[in-house]
């Protein structure tokens, strides 16, 4: 069964799918085309006019335990976390075989060199069409980059420069090449083991979020913030 758009829960203004499954969300997105946009507590707590804009206009879907709680409070009892760390290579995983053709953005060159590399030999014979870092400095660079995508014209474009710069960079993309867009921070950081993620016991047990408080207690401001939008949650303000 395809969503639409009235399927949306607005959580302090900001729209969010209430997928099942990820085979739910691919379907959706295989039809639609479009941006998918990871929601956390921190983006539905500190949302902006221009960052609502933003996730309104695309596919907004749980990336964090807090958007997962907030739906189910709103009557969603199935939802799913779909962590954006995952969601990409799923998507790769469902699609690469079929012969469907992806783009990357984003990091540093070294780090885009040895996702791809790391790409190929987990995925034989995926269709890379194009890569280039994130660094993009001039008007000029970012319109030769979309004309490559336009050129190219891959399937799958992720992006991963951070919010809101990937979701107005994909916006732009979109515009002249549909297809489906991920914005994924620093999702290649992670992929190629620069950026350690929590163990599988804290991530099944939704305690990524105090593992990583544990390795970088200068992380306590943020995570503060949690626990505020899980009390406006329970008072019913959220």
């Amino acid at each position: 069964m395809e969503l639409i758009e009235k399927n949306t829960v607005a959580i302090n203004g900001v729209n969010v799918y209430p997928f099942h499954t990820f085979e739910e969300l691919l379907k959706y997105v295989l039809g639609k085309k479009g941006i998918l946009v990871a929601i956390n507590a921190e983006k539905i707590l500190h949302a902006t006019e221009q960052t609502r804009s933003i996730i309104n206009r695309n596919i907004g879907y749980c990336d964090g335990i807090g958007a997962v709680m907030a739906l189910k409070k709103h009557g969603y009892k199935d939802v799913v976390k779909i962590p954006g760390c995952e969601l990409w290579l799923k998507i790769i995983n469902a699609l690469y075989k079929d012969g469907k053709k992806f783009y990357l953005v984003g990091s540093k060159q070294e780090v885009i060199d040895e996702t791809v590399k790391k790409l190929k030999s987990e995925y034989s014979g995926i269709d890379i069409v194009g890569y280039r870092n994130g660094y993009i400095k001039t008007d000029e660079e970012k319109e030769l980059l979309i004309r490559d995508i336009i050129d190219k014209s891959p399937d799958v474009v992720f992006v991963a420069m951070g919010s809101p710069k990937q979701e107005l960079l994909m916006e732009e993309m979109f515009e002249r090449h549909q297809a489906i867009y991920q914005g994924l921070g620093g999702s290649f950081d992670v992929y190629t083991g620069r950026v350690e993620r929590a163990p599988k016991w804290w991530i099944e047990h939704n305690l990524e979020f105090a593992y990583r408080l544990i390795k970088q207690p200068s992380r306590i401001k943020r995570q503060i913030q949690l626990v505020n939008f899980l009390f406006l949650l329970y008072i019913g303000r959220l």
